[in-house]
């Protein structure tokens, strides 16, 4: 199901325009949740911003993964990759060898 509704939201740019919005409304739920919990104003907003990201492309990647790995799993893949990107530089050239799609040496 999840797949034929990323079809026709896909084919419909007004689906695409409420699909945004409705990102924007969870990213803005989970940074007021992150607050409560403590966080910093900014870093609240961040956090839900790159969980929202991240969503979006595993997501992304899931509906179109003709081999239909676990959304969980792309979920994790995602993140690993956005952990990759913001490490320090010393880290990311001692696993540079790792790609987006967790296989060595692809690109």
């Amino acid at each position: 199901m999840a797949r034929q509704r990323h079809a026709v939201v896909s084919a419909n740019p007004e689906l695409q325009e409420r699909e945004l919005a409705k990102l924007a409304a969870l990213a803005s739920t989970l940074a007021h949740a992150l607050r409560e919990r403590g966080l910093e104003t900014t870093t609240a907003a961040l956090a839900a911003e790159i969980g929202i990201a991240a969503f979006k492309v595993a997501y992304e990647r899931w509906v179109n993964d003709p081999d239909r790995h676990p959304l969980v799993q792309r979920i994790r893949e995602t993140l690993d990759t956005a952990r990759h990107l913001t490490a320090p530089a010393e880290q990311v050239a001692a696993t540079d060898n790792v790609s987006f799609t967790g296989q060595e040496g692809a690109a």
